[in-house]
């Protein structure tokens, strides 16, 4: 009997050593998977600081895409400072030419006036004889020429108006059209504001994406761990089979212990100070055991601790979310109110364009209507000017006929009388000679007096 109770007490010792072993060994698993967890736990910081690396790149490509789209912008700037400085050219030019352009019609003036000084000169040398009526022709001419000096300058000056006026109206189109342009230049702006905003959108979208990919990575993690879990529980089954194969080791040692029970006799007092030994190895143990408690809460703690700092940043990335969508809706709200006011400032600028032209239209017609009646009224006046000239050409002409003819009257009335003395005087010698002397003087100052009475006339 013992015997029995030493067996048992074996039994139970070899018992407790193989659950001790047990434990160890599930020690060494819980410390491999503590390994492999922190291995888990390094790759994943690994990855998140690849992803922060790729984020800071794609931060870095998207400021270098700036870049070249401000590069762009002062590119596009450049070229229209280009043109606007090839409009300005362009506009010299067109100034030039216009001064050119009034630079030969003087000089055609110039030369009009040189020929008109010509015709007048040869007027001049034409009516010597006929000073009073040359003196009026030529106060008409000045009064004329005067007359026309005066509508040419305020020629000049309608069209120096009409060019101011053109200037002016170039420059508010330019004007409008370059605030046309900064118009459009900032809603280009805020249409890259907002597509950066959307690639910000779509980059947490795929930062979503990642999530959950990591999320899925975890749940497949979970689903092996499962699986390692049942595997162990196989394990544990052949575990427990070959326990039964042991007992029945068991059995068959206790046979063979039953024919060794000498040996063990003398075995016992080495068996006690093993004893001593194993409790000493089981205190040992137990500290092992508290070390390791110590150490699964303080990782339970840790984990914990992640965990709450995740979930903390979670909710402050959504409050951030839900801030930048508030931002953004406010900005959206304070965008269309712009734009709404832009348009009205721009709808009330048409109305007033429209009124301004409406009202320089109406100016331009008045002043088309009275440029029309005066130049009908000044082609009235040289029509009657040409007309009554025309009459005094006529009439001047009629008299020079009524004279050329009297003149071929009296040229033919002193032929007739030379004559009819050259009858007179055949045969009488000296005094032919003296009466045909005093007939040619009297016919010299007949001729004579009639020359003084044409030019008077």
């Amino acid at each position: 009997m013992k015997g029995g109770t030493r067996e048992r007490e074996r039994g139970i010792e070899r018992e407790r050593e193989r659950e001790r072993e047990r434990e160890r060994e599930k020690d060494r698993e819980r410390k491999r998977e503590k390994e492999r967890e922190q291995e888990r736990e390094r790759e994943r910081e690994r990855e998140r600081r690849r992803e922060r690396e790729r984020e800071r790149e794609r931060e870095r490509e998207r400021e270098r895409e700036q870049e070249r789209e401000r590069e762009r912008e002062r590119e596009r700037e450049r070229e229209r400072e280009r043109e606007r400085e090839r409009e300005r050219e362009r506009e010299r030019e067109r100034e030039r030419e216009r001064e050119r352009e009034g630079e030969r019609e003087r000089e055609r003036e110039r030369e009009r006036e040189r020929e008109r000084e010509r015709r007048r000169e040869r007027e001049r040398r034409r009516e010597r004889e006929r000073r009073r009526k040359r003196e009026r022709r030529r106060e008409r001419e000045r009064r004329r020429e005067r007359e026309r000096r005066r509508e040419r300058e305020r020629r000049r000056e309608r069209e120096r108006r009409r060019e101011r006026e053109r200037r002016r109206e170039r420059e508010r189109r330019r004007e409008r059209e370059r605030e046309r342009e900064r118009e459009r230049e900032r809603e280009r702006e805020r249409e890259r504001e907002r597509e950066r905003d959307r690639e910000r959108e779509r980059e947490r979208e795929r930062e979503r994406e990642r999530e959950r990919e990591r999320e899925r990575e975890r749940e497949r993690e979970r689903e092996r761990e499962r699986e390692r879990e049942r595997e162990r529980e196989r394990e544990r089954e052949r575990e427990r089979e070959r326990e039964r194969e042991r007992e029945r080791e068991r059995e068959r040692e206790r046979e063979r212990e039953r024919r060794r029970e000498r040996e063990r006799e003398r075995e016992r007092e080495r068996e006690r100070e093993r004893e001593r030994e194993r409790e000493r190895e089981r205190e040992r143990e137990r500290e092992r055991e508290r070390r390791r408690e110590r150490e699964r809460r303080r990782e339970r703690e840790r984990r914990r601790e992640r965990e709450r700092r995740r979930e903390r940043e979670r909710r402050r990335e959504r409050e951030r979310r839900r801030e930048r969508e508030r931002r953004r809706e406010r900005e959206r709200r304070r965008e269309r109110e712009r734009r709404r006011e832009r348009e009205r400032r721009r709808e009330r600028e048409r109305r007033r364009e429209r009124e301004r032209r409406r009202e320089r239209e109406r100016r331009r017609e008045r002043e088309r209507r009275r440029e029309r009646e005066r130049r009908r009224e000044r082609e009235r006046r040289r029509e009657r000017e040409r007309r009554r000239e025309r009459e005094r050409r006529r009439e001047r002409e009629r008299r020079r006929e009524r004279e050329r003819r009297r003149e071929r009257e009296r040229r033919g009335e002193r032929e007739r009388e030379r004559e009819r003395e050259r009858e007179r005087g055949e045969g009488e010698g000296e005094g032919e000679g003296e009466g045909e002397g005093e007939g040619e003087g009297a016919a010299r100052e007949r001729e004579r007096e009639s020359e003084r009475a044409w030019v008077l006339s």
